[in-house]
């Protein structure tokens, strides 16, 4: 038991875990039609049936009742404050397999040329008063009774009064922040909490304004929405619901990454140095030091975000976007392309911090700008 929480301690160094989820997350929820069919070649699409949550809910149960026998585990996943996100995993791990198996019977049906099933149920006419009205009052008094009882059980973590010298380790935010105070580790605070929380509300607003595929309206399906349910399940499995997860159970005293069977030392020091991007340059590769000049200094840096930003989305419109740049047109592909490479930036940074202890790709601290 021992070697396999080590393994398992192992596999969630973030260097390991976040490319794993990266390449599973692809074949799992293809965006085209050719990682589609090495989907249902390996029979992936399986999944989302009944045998499949089985399968699923059976992996989830079995690996927290195996955690549970673990001191070090027991004391992160039963903490008051951490209740919550195993709650969430759960809820996550239901209604994504609901609605992927709604989604599963839909594309079975059209491929057999019937309507989906939301289009048969539409026949049905169902009154707001008593139908709609009487499910919401029933589930307002099971989810009072609900937190009644949470309330009751589990204790409230209150702790004692503010003391401004003494901080605890570590200083985490409330479980909706832990998203956005992870990805201060990797971008300035004007990016993380400022540029990006902007750019993802005005994403959410532009979408009915950009996606004009009538497909899916309505009802739930894959195939016909491919790639808009797999930017989707990207922005909100890998880029959120990873990050709550990796701050609540993985990141520890000094905010250091621990495995989940792993005792949370006060004492662990990672020898680690981060770098930026323009002292690998010129101090690793050039061996030389670094210019005075910022923008010769930087030169590198911005190189390489005016090719992301300015080459990338002419690349994608001629392969793997060539679709949706013709149906969107110049405008609202420029401004899908762009949110949709504002987002990536996320897990690249993530990977370079972890592979290459890149810190910054642009840094002029003179003007408190860091990229």
């Amino acid at each position: 038991m021992e070697h396999l929480k080590e393994i398992i301690n192992t596999l969630t160094n973030p260097k390991i875990l976040f490319p794993s989820i990266l390449f599973l997350y692809f074949f799992i929820f293809p965006p085209n039609d050719y990682l589609l069919k090495i989907n249902k070649r390996l029979k992936l699409y399986n999944i989302w049936t009944k045998k499949g949550a089985v399968v699923l809910f059976s992996l989830l149960i079995g690996f927290f009742a195996f955690g549970l026998t673990d001191p070090n585990f027991q004391k992160i996943v039963a903490k008051p404050d951490n209740v919550p996100i195993v709650g969430l995993i759960f809820l996550v791990v239901f209604f994504l397999w609901l609605s992927m198996y709604q989604a599963r019977e839909n594309d079975q049906r059209i491929a057999q040329g019937k309507l989906p099933n939301e289009a048969e149920d539409a026949k049905e006419k169902i009154l707001v008063w008593p139908d709609l009205v009487y499910i919401e009052f029933i589930a307002l008094i099971l989810c009072a009774a609900l937190l009644l009882t949470w309330a009751m059980v589990l204790k409230a973590p209150l702790e004692e009064p503010a003391n401004p010298s003494v901080s605890p380790n570590p200083s985490k935010a409330p479980w909706y922040f832990l998203g956005l105070q992870e990805m201060l580790v990797y971008f300035d605070p004007w990016l993380a909490g400022v540029l990006f929380p902007t750019v993802i509300m005005i994403g959410m607003m532009a979408i009915p304004f950009i996606d004009n595929n009538r497909k899916g309206c309505g009802y739930y399906t894959f195939e016909d929405r491919k790639m808009a349910v797999s930017i989707f399940m990207f922005l909100w499995l890998v880029l959120w619901i990873f990050l709550i997860s990796t701050g609540t159970f993985l990141r520890g005293p000094n905010w250091n990454f621990f495995g989940p069977f792993e005792y949370w030392d006060i004492h662990k020091l990672e020898a680690l140095t981060n770098i930026n991007l323009s002292e690998y340059v010129y101090m690793i590769w050039l061996n030389r030091s670094l210019p005075s000049n910022i923008l010769l200094r930087e030169g590198v840096g911005f190189l390489l975000i005016a090719l992301y930003f300015g080459l990338a989305p002419l690349v994608l419109s001629k392969t793997l976007f060539k679709n949706i740049y013709h149906r969107l047109g110049v405008l609202r592909y420029s401004v899908f392309t762009i949110l949709l490479l504002l987002a990536v930036s996320l897990p690249i940074k993530m990977f370079l911090r972890w592979a290459f202890n890149i810190k910054y790709i642009v840094a002029i601290p003179e003007f408190f700008f860091n990229i």
